[in-house]
């Protein structure tokens, strides 16, 4: 399959796994698609903010054991490892990121922006695990460790914050 622009569109448009690794065609953006990706997890976490912490953790679960095939599978058909394109691993760790965050609009800015920071800068261990791990786990592993330190820089900020 060739990666042509053309063709890519074409081929996530049609294809299943591929409208969700691309977060919906938010990874067609041609600038920064892994932020504009980052806003359906924001969005997903707007939908779920009134299921509770609970249920909210399982949504979690669920869309990054999900993400580990969609990513994995997707880059399979594509050809390409991590393709800048496929954002489904920004939706789960910007959507794990928001659980840590008071639903104010400040406390949201700030977990995007430090999510964001991290999946962009890739501090170490987060690079390594880019690198060293194939497939849909490597793809989804980097995204989620730059949520922990979101989520903890978060927590700080909570703390110093009460």
């Amino acid at each position: 399959m060739t990666n042509a622009p053309d063709n890519l569109v074409r081929t996530v448009l049609t294809d299943p796994v591929h409208i969700l690794a691309f977060g919906f065609g938010t990874g067609l953006s041609p600038v920064a698609p892994g932020t504009v990706g980052s806003l359906v997890g924001v969005l997903f976490a707007w939908l779920t903010i009134d299921l509770g912490l609970p249920l909210q953790l399982a949504v979690a679960v669920a869309i990054s054991a999900a993400g580990i095939w969609i990513c994995g599978e997707s880059a399979r058909r594509i050809g390409v490892h991590d393709h800048g394109g496929i954002v489904w691993d920004e939706i789960a760790g910007m959507y794990i990121t928001l659980l840590a965050a008071p639903p104010t609009i400040g406390a949201w800015i700030l977990g995007f922006v430090l999510f964001r920071v991290f999946d962009i800068a890739k501090p170490w261990p987060i690079r390594d695990l880019d690198h060293r791990l194939g497939g849909g786990l490597g793809i989804m592993l980097d995204d989620l460790a730059a949520a922990l330190y979101a989520l903890i820089l978060l927590g700080l900020y909570g703390w110093l914050m009460t």
